[in-house]
Parts: structure tokens; C-alpha cells; sequence
């Protein structure tokens, strides 16, 4: 397999705080990771180095072939598809729905003077589509449930046909109903040969989708475990990585975990 993501010796410091250390990682083309942490713990850093949106004080990152510091990271970023809470501020909030996906072909997050081909509205249209959001397509961005903003945001990071995708937490504030619908979506996505690699970040087993295959567990900055889910999802290596005793189960491909009593 290719990678698609390398990280060796990689070290983030912001003025006297180490948010990252010596983290080493490798993503291939057909793996779908989690990384999974308490608050604090460096996941939502690890995916914003992933993005080339920030640069490591020590260590090299390699995206898509291409080790930050040596190349344009605009032209690098296009090619990385990305969902979180960050990026999606910077959508203005009247902004149609169909444009806030097709507005990803430019790396842009609001349409303003670029031309669009009908096959990128035609893209666009799929996604939605895929995504149960083809009736809400012409609503504009702010009227939309927290669920439906995270699934249009997903298939906005589908958009430019990206090789590696990254969600920062997709789950965050949705309800049962919600969560379900997103995990079945991205169940499909994740069971699907054609998908670009994925990394998620959740803040619990319950939420990761059936068909991923790797886990990476962060404690203060530094890795705990990584590796193939079912050999990393432990509970030894989950008690280390929470610092309490966690009881884990796994049934029909979904996780649950708790405190052990």
C-alpha cells in the first residue's frame, strides 16, 4: 500500500507548552483510523498538521508524498479533504447549501467570482445526494440542524475527489438519531473500495463507524497505542490512554466502552 501519511519524530510546541511529542504515524491509501483521547490531548493538532494547515516544531510530516516546508501547501490542501468545527466558522452562515459544497473545488469557503463547470454542480448534487441533503440543497447554510450541517460539511470534503479525508469530531453535539444517521453514512463511505484513506477524531469507541480499521490513542501529547483496531482498542491501552480502569466491548463491528467498576 501507498502511503498517504507519514509522521516521524513529530514534536508541536506553542511558546512553553508541547502539544505533540515524537509522535510517529503512517497512514496508508485503504485505512480508515480513528484517534481517540481525553480533552487536551493533541488529536485535533495531529489533524490540522495532517491538513498542512500548521507546520511541526521538530519531526517531518509527509502529505499525499509531499513533506511540509518544501511545497506550496495550497495547491496541497485541495487535495486534502477536511470536516471540522474550525473550517465550518468560516462558512458564512446565508450561504446556500449546494455552494457550500461546490465552493470546496476552489478551496474556497464562500462563493464569491470563481466559475463553475455543471459538472461540478452535477458533483455536487451527487454528494448531497449521498448524504440525504438533496432536498436542502437551495436552503441557506444557518437554518440547518446541527446534523444536517455536519453532513453537508462531510460532503463538502468530498468535493475535490480528495485522497485523504479527515473529520475532526463529526458527531459532535448530534443526538442519538443524528449520530446514527451520520455513522450509517459514514459506514457506506468507509466500506467503499473507492473512498480516499479517512482519520476521524471522536472522543468515544461508540461513535466509530463499522468498516474502520486502524486506532491511534493520544495522552498528552504523546501515543499511547496504535495500530489495527481490534489489537489497539483494549482495555489496558484505553485505561492508559483515559488514566481510569475502562471496561470495552465490541459487537457486530461498534464499540462501547465505560468505567470499569
Amino acid at each position: 500500500m501507498t502511503p498517504v501519511l507519514e509522521m516521524s519524530g513529530v514534536t508541536l510546541r506553542r511558546d512553553d507548552n508541547t502539544i505533540l511529542r515524537g509522535v510517529d504515524w503512517t497512514v496508508d491509501s485503504a485505512d480508515r483510523w480513528v484517534i481517540l483521547g481525553p480533552n487536551g490531548a493533541g488529536k485535533t493538532t495531529l489533524i490540522t498538521l495532517a491538513s498542512a494547515r500548521m507546520h511541526p516544531t521538530e519531526g517531518t510530516v509527509t502529505v499525499l508524498g509531499s513533506r511540509l516546508g518544501e511545497v506550496d501547501v495550497a495547491d496541497l490542501r485541495i487535495r486534502v479533504g477536511l470536516s471540522s468545527a474550525a473550517l465550518a466558522d468560516h462558512i458564512p452562515p446565508g450561504e446556500r447549501v449546494s455552494d457550500v459544497v461546490m465552493t470546496a473545488a476552489h478551496g474556497v469557503t464562500g462563493r464569491w467570482h470563481e466559475e463553475y463547470e455543471g459538472v461540478d454542480e452535477d458533483r455536487a448534487g451527487l454528494l448531497l445526494e449521498a448524504f440525504g441533503m438533496t432536498a436542502y440543497r437551495d436552503r441557506q447554510f444557518w437554518t440547518l440542524s446541527e446534523g444536517e450541517r455536519k453532513r453537508v460539511q462531510i460532503a463538502r470534503a468530498l468535493m475535490a475527489d480528495p485522497e485523504l479525508l479527515l473529520l475532526d469530531e463529526p458527531a459532535a453535539g448530534l443526538d442519538l438519531g443524528g449520530r446514527e444517521e451520520l455513522l450509517g453514512a459514514l459506514t457506506e463511505l468507509a466500506g467503499d473500495r473507492r473512498s480516499p484513506a479517512m482519520v476521524m477524531v471522536t472522543h468515544h469507541v461508540e461513535e466509530i463507524p463499522v468498516d474502520f480499521t486502524h486506532a491511534l490513542l493520544l495522552r498528552d501529547g504523546q501515543v499511547v497505542a496504535s495500530g489495527p483496531l481490534g489489537d489497539t482498542l483494549t482495555e489496558d491501552n484505553l485505561s492508559q490512554t483515559y488514566g481510569m480502569p475502562v471496561r470495552v466491548q465490541e459487537f457486530a463491528g461498534r464499540w462501547t466502552a465505560r468505567r470499569a467498576s
